[in-house]
Order: structure tokens, then C-alpha cells, then sequence
């Protein structure tokens, strides 16, 4: 997805179609703020009514919570026949995943020259997954499972993209359009063990479909290893999104995963506070997460 290919008629991304992005705004903003979980039977039996539920819920917020019923002793076999089932079906086989290509995020060694912040307790700032992939790779969606909450702390906060989107482009649309420049946001690359296991990523903060019709951003708060396109209308688009995060915004939901349940998604913006397991208590903070190349299919229409 480039900038250059937002030529479908009446897109709510061309920054010359102020009718239909008008019209697509005001049903973002409609939208009902706190969603409610579906409630899954079986993780690795997914039915065609549960799938389409949370097809349906994703649609406007671009996200939805689930509950399971029961528990699984396999729970990563569980996750990839979750995942298939519900149409996704590349999995990003990132540095620290498991054979399965689920990644158990906890608090572990991961065997690796850098201090990965999601495997520590420590706090995990506003991102988008997958920020510093090539843009053949980029993760366009993610789900996340919780076997196991911490004994405190832990909660996650999600903002869909779009009303990011909006927020920004509201205040400025040269903002959005200097944040679809190809060299908007760099990601510097990455050495283990002597090695660069990844070059210096460049890419744009909003790329938009072919068609017109789904938004993708990449995008991390980080303030270290980020490097912005030094102009003007970039740099004011960086510290507009920052001042959003800081003094918040309605649309922010904020939960606390219990065990068996869990958050599928198109990749919206998203962040954890630090918390303190207890393991002696059994309260080790335990997330699985698989991520994905492609976005979550349209649900079925009626």
C-alpha cells in the first residue's frame, strides 16, 4: 500500500474527497465506545455463527474482545486453528516467536543481545506491531490470548487507527499527507550476535489500499531508534500524536485481559501498563500472540 494508489473514486483517505471523508468521519464517531466480548465456545472449533460475530464487531473499530468458555492445554494449536478459521492464515515469524510461529510473551530471556520491552514487566509504550518490518511485511493484524494475568498491573489500552487518523487529519491535513511520505518514519536496523539481522526500514505512517477503502499505520512512540523525516509538518504530526497519547482521547479502551479471554485486530494502536507477577501465587503474566500479514476478512453481509 502507497500513498500514490489512493485513486478509487470517493475514498475516505484522498485528501481531495472532503464529501466522503465527511461522510465516513461522522460513522466512525457514531460508533458505540465500549465494545462488548463474544463469547467463544471452543478456540480450535471456531463456529461459523462465533466467527462472524466477531467479524461484525471488528468491522467499526477495527477490533474486538473475546471470552472463552474453556481452557486448552495446547493453547498455540488452539491459537493457529483460531486464527485459520477466521481467515487469517500468513503468520509473522518474528525473532522471538515459538516453533508455532505464537509468540508467549512473559517474562523471560530471550536469548538475545537487546532487552526486548514486552518480554520485562516494565511499562510498553503506543505502537502498532510490526513497525520496524519491510513493507512487504507489514502486520496488518494481530490477535492476543491471555492464559494468565499478572497478580497486578497489566492492563492494555487500544485506539483504533482510524480515529488517530481523524484526530490528525481534523487538526491538519498536511500532517496526514507528510505522514504518507515513503521516508516519513525510520526504523534503524538490528544486530545480534555480531550480525544485522535486519537493515533500516523507511516507510509511511498511514499507507491506504488500492482501492481506497482500509487504512494501514506504522507507527511506535518510542523516542530512541525512531528517526522522523526532518521537515516541518512531519515533526508536528510526531509531537501531535504524542500530546493525543498524553492527554488522552474518548475513543481509548482500556482492559484488564482475564484468563481466556482475549483481542483480535487490524493492527490498531495499542499499549500495556507494567505490572508484578507473583508466581508463587500462579499469577505469571501469560499472553500469546500470533500476528499476521493480512487484515481480518469483511464479515458475511446479511
Amino acid at each position: 500500500m502507497t500513498p500514490q494508489t489512493v485513486t478509487a473514486a470517493r475514498s475516505p483517505f484522498a485528501l481531495d474527497d472532503q464529501q466522503a471523508y465527511a461522510s465516513w468521519r461522522a460513522t466512525k464517531l457514531a460508533q458505540r465506545r465500549v465494545p462488548e466480548p463474544v463469547l467463544i465456545e471452543n478456540l480450535a472449533d471456531l463456529s461459523e455463527a462465533e466467527r462472524d460475530a466477531l467479524l461484525r464487531a471488528c468491522r467499526p473499530r477495527n477490533f474486538a474482545l473475546f471470552r472463552t468458555r474453556q481452557p486448552h492445554v495446547d493453547v498455540e494449536r488452539a491459537l493457529r486453528s483460531f486464527g485459520r478459521r477466521i481467515g487469517l492464515l500468513d503468520l509473522d515469524q518474528n525473532l522471538c516467536a515459538e516453533d508455532s510461529g505464537v509468540t508467549a510473551i512473559t517474562v523471560k530471556d530471550t536469548g538475545t543481545d537487546h532487552t526486548y520491552i514486552p518480554y520485562t514487566n516494565r511499562p510498553l509504550g503506543w505502537h502498532t506491531d510490526g513497525y520496524y518490518n519491510a513493507g512487504g511485511d507489514q502486520i496488518r493484524a494481530w490477535l492476543l490470548y491471555c492464559a494468565q494475568p499478572a497478580a497486578e498491573g497489566g492492563d492494555n489500552e487500544l485506539l483504533d487507527h482510524e480515529i488517530a487518523y481523524i484526530r490528525i487529519r481534523d487538526e491538519n491535513p498536511e500532517w496526514i499527507r507528510a505522514l504518507m511520505a515513503p521516508d516519513a518514519f525510520t526504523i534503524p536496523g538490528n544486530i545480534e550476535g555480531g550480525e544485522q539481522i535486519r537493515p533500516d526500514h523507511s516507510g509511511p505512517v498511514f499507507a491506504v489500499s488500492a482501492t481506497g477503502d482500509t487504512l494501514h499505520m506504522r507507527y511506535s512512540a518510542r523516542q530512541r531508534n525512531v528517526v522522523w523525516r526532518d521537515d516541518p509538518h512531519t515533526r508536528a504530526a510526531a509531537a501531535f500524536l504524542l500530546d493525543l497519547f498524553k492527554r488522552g482521547d474518548e475513543f481509548i479502551f482500556r482492559h484488564r485481559l482475564q484468563s481466556g479471554e482475549g483481542v483480535i485486530s487490524n493492527n490498531v494502536l495499542h499499549r500495556r501498563d507494567g505490572f508484578r507477577d507473583d508466581p508463587a501465587a500462579g499469577a505469571k503474566r501469560m499472553i500469546y500472540r500470533a500476528r499476521y500479514y493480512q487484515r481480518l476478512p469483511l464479515p458475511r453481509e446479511d
